[in-house]
């Protein structure tokens, strides 16, 4: 982790010291923290997404919405359990091995790519410089996950689900690829804390690469809802059409581990349009209309709280998509995705260049 920020610099640094100088024992359990520091938030996260999802579209619906496990709060929990104890099957003519490995392979690439997204300044994980090129390695890992899914089932709804999945996951992969070109020209860093700082200025959010970049920023969370599966762009799971795809013969905790690694990835996308295009833990008032006043100066400055509140708005958005759009047909999703999306990140990588080569990006002005 990074020391640039004070809670790391006095707190977290020093432990991780004393850590390290037991020796080997001391190195394991300071990795095992660190994986479980990301771990552990991301699937309470997870947890009460699915609650807010509930709520939320309870109330575009005029009902309630949960209200009896906990309020309502521990809802995802109580269905956790119940997927824990449900009985594992596993079809006889399935592969054993794959379909074992299947939702691990989906999972990990989901929760390893959180190494290296910055919470606020200093605060992240692995401060990698070449953090943007493994992200990118690790989000399109996942495909994996879902074709050998589909294949080691040895069923052919699920093999046929796996080749829809696989082929969307692809085409909006390359266009969320092309996105994110343009803001590493933008930024000229691969590293994700810089990226959030070439942000930086005294306009606030008029700084901030959404402005330049908007084609994209569009294109970019447009293109993460269709590549984590959901409406419109569900086709994958329809149940009018194909069940469940590629996870139509996981159940108990098998299957979980898939919704887990969708939500996951839900909340991965919007923390990541947030920081390529939203300026990350950045404030969006100009650091001169803050006023001087302790309390009120800090909360309205640069801090990990901008950061979550861009990415509440943004998993709400998942919602909202779900509630209010129909669903779309595939041959549609492919035509938005080659015809329409990667010819506009290609046009706008050609513009952001130029407007690179021009000067228009410039941090700190």
């Amino acid at each position: 982790m990074n020391t640039g920020n004070p809670l790391m610099a006095n707190v977290v640094d020093p432990f991780r010291d004393w850590l390290l100088s037991l020796g080997p024992t001391g190195l394991v359990a300071w990795v095992v923290l660190l994986i479980l520091g990301i771990a552990v938030p991301v699937i309470l996260a997870v947890a009460f997404y699915v609650v807010w999802e509930r709520k939320l579209i309870g109330w575009m619906h005029v009902r309630h919405g949960p209200m009896y496990v906990g309020w309502g709060v521990f809802q995802a929990f109580a269905d956790v359990f119940k997927l824990l104890f449900k009985e594992v099957i596993q079809p006889s003519a399935a592969h054993k091995v794959l379909f074992i490995l299947a939702p691990l392979l989906a999972l990990v690439p989901a929760f390893a790519a959180w190494a290296v997204v910055p919470f606020d300044a200093g605060v992240v994980l692995s401060n990698a410089n070449a953090g943007l090129l493994y992200l990118l390695a690790m989000t399109s890992l996942g495909v994996y996950g879902i074709i050998i899914a589909g294949w080691a089932s040895n069923s052919k709804y699920a093999f046929l689900g796996a080749m829809r999945a696989s082929a969307q996951l692809i085409s909006y992969e390359i266009a969320m690829g092309f996105a994110v070109v343009s803001v590493l020209i933008a930024a000229g860093t691969l590293n994700l804390s810089e990226i959030v700082m070439a942000q930086s200025g005294n306009a606030g959010f008029l700084e901030w690469f959404w402005l330049p970049l908007l084609p994209l920023f569009v294109v970019y969370f447009v293109s993460g809802v269709a590549e984590t599966n959901r409406l419109p762009f569900d086709v994958v799971e329809g149940e009018s059409e194909i069940v469940a795809g590629h996870m139509v013969e996981y159940s108990g905790s098998q299957f979980a581990l898939f919704f887990l690694a969708e939500y996951a990835n839900m909340i991965l996308v919007s923390f990541l349009t947030a920081t390529f295009f939203l300026g990350g833990w950045l404030s969006p008032i100009p650091p001169s209309w803050v006023p001087d006043i302790p309390v009120v100066s800090t909360l309205l400055g640069h801090g990990w709280w901008w950061l979550f509140a861009k990415v509440f708005f943004f998993a709400s958005a998942f919602v909202w998509f779900r509630a209010t759009f129909p669903r779309y047909r595939y041959d549609q999703i492919m035509r938005l995705g080659w015809k329409v999306f990667i010819p506009v990140t290609l046009v706008w990588i050609f513009a952001t260049a130029l407007m690179a080569y021009y000067g228009v990006f410039e941090v700190g002005a």
